[in-house]
């Protein structure tokens, strides 16, 4: 048999397993591997008092939740062990990470090196910002933008992009790093992709720290790519993690099968065992985590089509399913490909008609005509205006920036002030919009949600209106998380527009089961969707009468 790595033998210890040729067989750990495992599985993670004591540099008093998370992170990295804290967002996990980089220089734990925080770009403000507030005096640089370098570098914090870490991956693996945090790590949550790739070849002796609100957005292996980055070898390769792991809890939730080979535990209950330790998750809805935060009410606003877009609507899916059910009946994969291509050209036309004719059309955003034409945009007026008369402030998601690029024009129109933030924003300009909006300069901030769903703190804002639907609730619920976060004084009530009768409304049906399965293995997404039977995909899709 093949000898076990250490991490290896860690994960038997944790989970009383391990796989040998395919099996799963019982292993009894010896005195070493208990006790470290003991220490993995009882510090900071409840109630306890053996919580560590914050850094003297530390100008920032951690509430009773984040010292267990610093305690936490402590123990693992002084074992030379890496994790995910995955906190929901808001709760304050950038100021826990400058609080073990400065609790380990402190405590002459740190292996000699700088800080990386690689992270979107929209967060290199709010990170240096960070820093110089609660660890002032810490060495703080942007690696980022042209003219660029890592000379002198030698100890504090050094921000990066996950675009710049990726173009610059061999310089940044010259360096010698104490810490290597992926923020917002869900950017790499696909093993795969070059972004991935890169990350990996970066700090291989590094301890390492992913930060996310969302460790499985869809699907375990999801779960899999953030924890074989911070602890590799954890979970074993993927082909073995799906096999041992996904296919085994799958086969669980389906159709009862029982857990093979160590005791009465099921894969669930086993796989918990092993990722609990690597991996801790607090939600504001946990007592006591932050009782201080005002509650959140969210709400389905259901409207009606007008007669356009009623019309566009069904010549729509006359057109596509026609199509659809031809492609269908070619033979070979090319058909099957070409079938799943049209599958989501319909429903991203059929979401946009349900925005406005104007954004299916693709009229001049400058010229096309916008009032009495949309359920959604008529909606809209209502509730800025209730929002505005109360004194209060709006953030406006949609996934289209021509939709958001409408929504200006129209708000301008009427007389209301409003920003605009979408990925093509420059990130100083992201900043200024971010400082003209907490500041009051204008009531309604317009964002394109993959753009603006992370990272951001927008809590000027007491409501929240998601004009368009993801179709993944992690990714709205992080965007609903830039006005509730800690800092948030007044309520927040939170709108999603959904339309009756049509394909919006049985998606959203569909969401609220997804957000209860939120560990299962799920599609991802619309791409989930393809897969259906013509019959299926023509039931989803047929607009019905909203009586």
């Amino acid at each position: 048999l093949r000898p076990l790595t250490a991490v290896e033998a860690l994960a038997a210890a944790l989970t009383g397993g391990t796989e040998v040729q395919g099996a799963e067989v019982p292993v009894l750990p010896d005195d070493r591997l208990v006790e470290i495992a003991r220490r993995l599985t009882e510090p900071g993670r409840g109630d306890d008092t053996d919580v560590t004591r914050p850094p003297v540099a530390l100008t920032a008093t951690l509430r009773d939740y984040q010292l267990r998370g610093l305690t936490w992170l402590h123990r693992l990295t002084s074992l030379g062990l890496g994790g995910c804290l995955a906190d929901d967002m808001g709760l304050g996990k950038t100021v826990q990470l400058i609080a073990l980089h400065l609790l380990r220089h402190e405590r002459g734990e740190t292996t000699g090196g700088p800080t990386l925080v690689v992270c979107p770009a929209s967060l290199l403000g709010n990170w240096e910002r960070e820093v110089k507030r609660f660890a002032p005096g810490t060495p703080v640089r942007r690696h980022h933008g042209p003219g660029r370098d890592l000379e002198g570098v030698k100890d504090g914090f050094v921000l990066t992009t996950y675009g710049t870490m990726r173009l610059d991956a061999p310089q940044l693996a010259a360096v010698h790093w104490d810490l290597v945090v992926a923020d917002e790590a869900q950017h790499v949550k696909n093993a795969y992709s070059s972004t991935a790739k890169a990350l990996r070849r970066i700090g291989r002796d590094a301890v390492r720290i992913a930060l996310t609100g969302t460790p499985v957005e869809n699907n375990l292996s999801e779960l899999w790519s953030i924890l074989d980055w911070t602890t590799p070898g954890l979970l074993g390769g993927h082909t073995r993690f799906r096999r041992r792991w996904i296919a085994r809890i799958d086969a669980e939730r389906t159709g009862g099968a029982a857990a093979a080979g160590t005791g009465e535990w099921s894969a669930a209950e086993q796989l918990s065992a092993l990722v609990s330790p690597f991996l801790l998750r607090r939600r504001k809805s946990d007592p006591g985590i932050a009782p201080e935060l005002p509650p959140k009410t969210e709400t389905d606003r259901p409207v009606p089509l007008t007669a356009e877009q009623a019309a566009l609507y069904r010549a729509q899916v006359e057109r596509a399913m026609a199509r659809i059910r031809a492609a269908g009946e070619q033979d070979g994969g090319d058909g099957a490909f070409a079938r799943a291509g049209m599958v989501l050209r319909l429903l991203t036309s059929l979401k946009q008609i349900c925005n406005h004719p104007a954004q299916f059309l693709k009229e001049d955003p400058a010229q096309a005509p916008l009032a009495g034409r949309s359920g959604k945009l008529e909606l809209l007026d209502e509730l800025l205006g209730t929002i505005l008369a109360e004194d209060g402030a709006a953030l406006v998601f949609t996934q289209y920036v021509t939709m958001a690029r409408l929504l200006e024009r129209h708000l301008a129109a009427r007389g209301i002030p409003a920003l605009l933030l979408h990925g093509g924003t420059p990130v100083a300009e992201r900043e200024r919009l971010v400082r003209r909006f907490q500041d009051g300069e204008a009531p309604v901030f317009l964002l394109s949600l993959k753009a603006a769903g992370t990272g951001l703190n927008l809590t000027r804002a007491d409501h929240v209106v998601h004009y368009d639907r993801w179709w993944n609730p992690a990714v709205e619920a992080q965007a609903t998380d830039r006005a509730h976060r800690i800092g948030q004084t007044r309520p927040v009530q939170v709108h999603r527009m959904i339309v009756e009768g049509t394909v919006e409304d049985r998606i959203a049906a569909l969401l609220e089961a997804k957000k209860e399965l939120a560990d299962a293995v799920l599609g991802s997404g619309e791409q989930a969707l393809a897969r259906l039977s013509d019959d299926e995909l023509a039931d989803l899709v047929a607009l019905r009468s909203s009586r």
